[in-house]
């Protein structure tokens, strides 16, 4: 009985501190929260207000990734004022092109993708490519920013058409500039061979393959427009792999004319031109590109295109 007294009275008491206590923190919140309003006033409020709230964060996040996305972000792949003894970025392949490609063993990459290297070519040969150029393009030029020769037709750029270099002259060349071109073909298609893990004897020069020389003449034709995007793929089906030879300098001879891989996520992936540099890339939809419009000066380059598919390859030009 004696127990039961204390427990109860035990009860009573720790029952009676809890009272006080909650008394007491319900005193000191109420005091706060007066003298909050006595200090400041009432605090505002509205309907809905942790919805509205959530809203403006949301919209406010939106606007700032909407901001940033339209953004373009520049990768320089290679500078023109950088030697690049050898630099290789890999891509997944496009679904298009590995299928095709997968019809051709030996010529299948390992991954797609683009090599830079400014070790490939000597500047001689850079030089005597050049000299080639400039002498053949002399017999006829477009009216517009972009004149093309193609050494294995005699195909030229005159006007607004095409006239045949071998006929308006047919001594143009020698044999000597021939072999230059030769050499420098076989160099590359080495090159795109070790690069992509293919065997080179299962690759084809294919048309077209020509030199380009580019102004920042207004377009007289739609083939001026060179400064839209595109994939090589698409416009010449034959082509598996391209490749192009930069016969002079980005800056010191010409401004624009940087070549451009437009990748996903808004990235412009970079080429600066300079002479003796030699790009590679394989020729699918995930290599769409393009070439900056040249500004000032002339720009001069060779594109060399290579095929998987014998039927389609093409011999060297010769006398």
């Amino acid at each position: 009985k004696s127990r039961k007294h204390k427990e109860k009275g035990l009860e009573g008491l720790l029952e009676g501190e809890k009272t006080s206590k909650e008394d007491e923190s319900s005193k000191e919140s109420t005091s706060g929260k007066g003298s909050t309003e006595e200090k400041f006033g009432p605090m505002p409020s509205f309907p809905r207000q942790r919805f509205w709230t959530r809203m403006v964060l949301i919209l406010g996040t939106l606007v700032i990734v909407y901001i940033t996305s339209g953004k373009e972000r520049i990768v320089n792949f290679a500078k023109s004022k950088e030697i690049v003894n050898g630099r290789m970025q890999d891509i997944k392949c496009s679904k298009e092109y590995f299928e095709e490609v997968y019809d051709f063993p030996g010529c299948v990459p390992v991954k797609c993708g683009r090599f830079v290297s400014d070790i490939l070519i000597t500047n001689e040969e850079a030089d005597l490519l050049l000299d080639i150029a400039k002498r053949g393009l002399a017999h006829g030029g477009s009216d517009g920013g972009a004149s093309i020769l193609d050494l294995h037709t005699g195909a030229l750029s005159k006007g607004k058409n095409f006239v045949s270099l071998y006929q308006v002259n047919p001594n143009v060349f020698s044999s000597q500039d021939f072999a230059v071109y030769v050499r420098v073909r076989k160099k590359v298609q080495k090159a795109v061979a070790l690069s992509f893990d293919i065997k080179p004897e299962k690759l084809f020069l294919t048309k077209p393959s020509f030199f380009s020389r580019l102004t920042s003449n207004d377009p007289a034709t739609p083939h001026d427009e060179y400064w839209h995007s595109h994939v090589d793929k698409e416009t010449y089906p034959s082509f598996h792999y391209t490749s192009l030879v930069y016969l002079n300098d980005y800056e010191s001879e010409y401004t624009g004319g940087r070549f451009i891989f437009d990748d996903p996520d808004n990235v412009s992936t970079v080429i600066e031109p300079k002479k003796g540099r030699v790009s590679i890339f394989s020729s699918g939809k995930e290599n769409l590109h393009h070439v900056e419009r040249v500004k000032s000066g002339t720009r001069f380059a060779i594109t060399v295109s290579f095929t998987c598919n014998k039927k389609f390859a093409i011999s060297d030009p010769f006398l």
